[in-house]
C-alpha cells in the first residue's frame, strides 16, 4: 500500500513540477527560461513530494526540537542526487530531440527513475 500510495503522490509532484514549468515559460521566455523553469518545476515539486512523504507516506513525527527548515533541508540532501538523474534527462532530451515536449518526456523518465531512488533514500531518513 506504501507504494502505491507514494507512486500517486510522486505522479502529483511530477504533475505540478511540469504544469510549473510550463507556466513559467509562458510567463518568462527570455534568456535562460528553460532553466529557470526547471528551477521554479523542481521547487514546487520538491515542496509537494516533502509535505507527502512527511505526512502520508513516512508519517514522520518530530520528536525531538529539530526545526522544520533543518528536516527540510537534510530530506533535500536526499534529493541532490534524484534531481541530476532527473535534470540529465530533461536536458537531454530537450537538446537532441527535435520537438517541443521532448523535455517533458525527459522529465517525467527522470523524475520517474529519481523517485524510485528516492523512495528508498527517504525510507532510511524518515
Amino acid at each position: 500500500m506504501i507504494l502505491f500510495k507514494y507512486s500517486i503522490f510522486a505522479i502529483i509532484a511530477t504533475s505540478l513540477n511540469l504544469l510549473f514549468q510550463f507556466f513559467t515559460l509562458v510567463i518568462y521566455d527570455g534568456l535562460w527560461s528553460f532553466y529557470f523553469a526547471m528551477i521554479i518545476g523542481t521547487i514546487v515539486g520538491l515542496i509537494c513530494k516533502y509535505f507527502f512523504d512527511k505526512n502520508y507516506i513516512f508519517n514522520f513525527k518530530n520528536e525531538v526540537s529539530t526545526s522544520e527548515f533543518k528536516i527540510f533541508f537534510l530530506y533535500s540532501l536526499t534529493g541532490v542526487i534524484t534531481t541530476a538523474i532527473f535534470w540529465g534527462f530533461e536536458i537531454s532530451f530537450h537538446r537532441i530531440f527535435e520537438f517541443k515536449s521532448a523535455k517533458y518526456i525527459g522529465a517525467i523518465i527522470g523524475l520517474g527513475i529519481g523517485y524510485v531512488f528516492k523512495f528508498f533514500l527517504d525510507r532510511k531518513f524518515f
